[in-house]
């Protein structure tokens, strides 16, 4: 099962920090089509230093075009061979599915 979080990994740690820059410039081009609340509320994204990610929700409208616009970036900063992106699988409930606590029925 897949999810809608993207793994995005770069060859070094000064790759990823110039990475997450460009992030941070799709998130405000996002706030371009959605607005700054929805934007704020819609995307999150994990930075992993020690595997050089960045790992980016793109399960809502703003989500999914933060990370195209991104890619996109992303080509143009680092060149199509310069970074490596997947959707990573799902190891548990999807997004906006919870799991009931331990010792509490569903």
């Amino acid at each position: 099962m897949l999810t809608d979080v993207f793994r995005f990994r770069f060859a070094s740690p000064a790759a990823l920090a110039e990475a997450e820059a460009t992030l941070h410039l799709s998130i405000l081009a996002a706030e371009g089509l959605f607005g700054e609340a929805r934007t704020r509320t819609d995307v999150s994204y994990h930075a992993d230093p020690p595997r050089a990610a960045l790992l980016v929700d793109g399960g809502s409208p703003c989500g999914s075009a933060v990370v195209r616009i991104f890619t996109a970036f992303l080509i143009k900063e680092f060149g199509a061979d310069g970074f490596a992106v997947r959707r990573m699988p799902c190891g548990g409930p999807r997004s906006g599915q919870a799991r009931a606590p331990q010792g509490v029925a569903a």
